[in-house]
């Protein structure tokens, strides 16, 4: 069956906290309040839907939103316009699936024309070469690395500029044409408004 990338619904979050808790160490653990927290206030929160089970998730915040990460902190002190991506969860049984690749298309694809820049992070851990690999695949570079903080904990600080972004902003500036592939999810803090990164 086909692979559906969507945005989460809010009788969902229950199962995408169990999934974010079963992906092992190299995601952090949440809480209730910590998965409301980026129903409430992330940009982009979409799901991989497949067979009618939710078989990942990727979370990404501007850079106004009210988050306490540390390595969003990081990103905040040194940039004014961003796009963070918090986190990224595949199921262990469909990881390799392509379903990584295809939710970081997706969201670069809403990022462009909304943010100058895309970032995150990787652990840097031992056996986490792979994801180091996929994210310079996708055009992110190193530009710097911190010890997060109460933690033992190095990680790379990845960034990746939206060519296309300055062309976007020039040219619709934050009046994005109505087309629903354009649309922006309605943040349950600003029902009936359309978020543009602005």
């Amino acid at each position: 069956m086909p692979i559906t990338i969507r945005d989460v619904r809010e009788h969902e979050l229950d199962s995408v906290l169990a999934l974010n808790n079963a992906a092992g160490p190299s995601i952090l653990p949440m809480d209730a309040a910590k998965v409301r927290f980026f129903w409430e206030h992330a940009e982009y929160f979409r799901v991989a839907e497949q067979d009618g089970l939710i078989t990942g998730f990727l979370v990404a915040l501007s850079q106004d939103a009210p988050h306490d990460s540390p390595n969003f902190r990081w990103f905040k002190d040194r940039h004014p316009r961003f796009l963070y991506v918090d986190r990224i969860v595949i199921a262990r049984p469909r990881r390799g699936g392509g379903r990584g690749r295809m939710f970081y298309a997706d969201v670069q694809s809403f990022a462009e024309v909304r943010w100058p820049q895309l970032c995150c992070e990787v652990f840097l851990q031992s056996g986490n070469d792979p994801a180091l690999l996929f994210h310079g695949s996708f055009g992110f570079r190193e530009v710097g690395q911190q010890v997060m903080p109460g933690t033992d904990i190095r990680v790379s600080m990845l960034m990746k500029e939206m060519c296309s972004h300055p062309f976007i902003a020039e040219t619709y500036g934050t009046r994005l044409p109505d087309q629903p592939w354009l649309a922006a999810r309605a943040l349950p803090g600003r029902l009936g408004t359309l978020a543009t990164g602005t």
